[in-house]
């Protein structure tokens, strides 16, 4: 039977039929995609009890697994670089903890930056220098070079900078945490209170410094020595005003001197020496201001003073 004659049969029922057929359709559509949207809830709550998630942010998404490698990255380097004893790694560590970075992982994400940044810079200078011009094979390959190696000496760069930054900040306030030793010392209290006072009070002024003296006193809280406290300071200062400073305390302990007096004397010692470096600041200054005066406002007097004489000469008119 064709599609006319059943639909001569059905006479005046065939759109009803029609709309009835469409329904029946949609809703079987519909249930099934139900099904299929419950059983996959139901089998991702059965993944997330055995541990195997693969919603976003679960441990199999792409950003976990991406996390996982890069801790692997940094636990390779770090078995392979950061743990080695050698005299390397030794500077090394000196001067991440100077910079006041005392993560243990620290030699490796400065040897994984060494690597990525060398990379980056050398794979744009390959990129987009063809853009500027520099289309020839030898002058490319060596901007790539020169970029890569830029990239594996910032990271040292980077590290030195801070390195001065907070030793300026370390000498600067030195002789200000002497003067605070000297006061409570004078008020009774004894090293370990005045050490923490002393921390507390410097926090605004010099935050990096008042964050070693404070560690300085969890070693001491811990059970280390007061002397092996401030000597480890000294190590994170950087400052050999420091350092002398811990063989101070370590002396007057050993024979029995008053510790108020050595710290008077150092303190005003710690001054003077703050108050030389400011002279010489200030006397250097005109030698410093020679060069910029001779390139920019000598020439400028010159033109000013000879040109009407030019002009005369030029013209002949005397």
């Amino acid at each position: 039977m064709n599609p006319a004659d059943t639909m001569a049969a059905l006479g005046d029922n065939a759109p009803l039929m029609l709309s009835v057929l469409i329904f029946l359709a949609a809703g079987t559509l519909a249930f099934a995609v139900m099904l299929g949207v419950r059983a996959r809830e139901a089998v991702r709550r059965r993944a997330v009890r055995v541990g195997l998630d693969d919603s976003p942010g679960g441990p199999r998404a792409l950003r976990f697994s991406g996390l996982k490698a890069a801790q692997k990255l940094v636990d390779y380097a770090t078995k392979h670089y950061a743990s080695a004893d050698t005299t390397d790694i030794k500077v090394l560590r000196k001067r991440l903890t100077e910079a006041g970075i005392y993560d243990s992982h620290g030699p490796a994400y400065f040897f994984l930056a060494r690597v990525t940044v060398a990379i980056a810079l050398g794979v744009a200078a390959f990129f987009a220098l063809p853009l500027f011009g520099f289309g020839g094979k030898l002058s490319l390959w060596l901007f790539v070079m020169c970029g890569a190696v830029v990239g594996y000496l910032s990271p040292s760069f980077y590290l030195d900078r801070r390195i001065k930054a907070r030793r300026l900040e370390h000498q600067a306030g030195f002789p200000d945490f002497m003067d605070l030793l000297v006061v409570c010392a004078d008020a009774g209290l004894s090293m370990e209170a005045a050490l923490d006072r002393v921390g507390r009070e410097l926090g605004d002024s010099y935050p990096s410094l008042a964050a070693n003296i404070h560690m300085a006193n969890l070693e001491i809280r811990a059970g280390r020595t007061m002397t092996d406290a401030l000597e480890h300071l000294g190590d994170r200062l950087g400052l050999e005003e420091a350092r002398s400073f811990a063989t101070l305390i370590q002396q007057s302990d050993e024979l029995g001197s008053s510790i108020g007096d050595a710290l008077r004397v150092y303190s005003d010692d710690m001054r003077h020496k703050r108050l030389s470096r400011a002279e010489e600041k200030a006397y250097s200054l005109p030698a410093r201001l020679s060069v910029p005066m001779m390139v920019c406002i000598f020439p400028v007097l010159f033109i000013v003073i000879l040109c009407p004489v030019i002009v005369r000469l030029a013209t002949g008119n005397w």
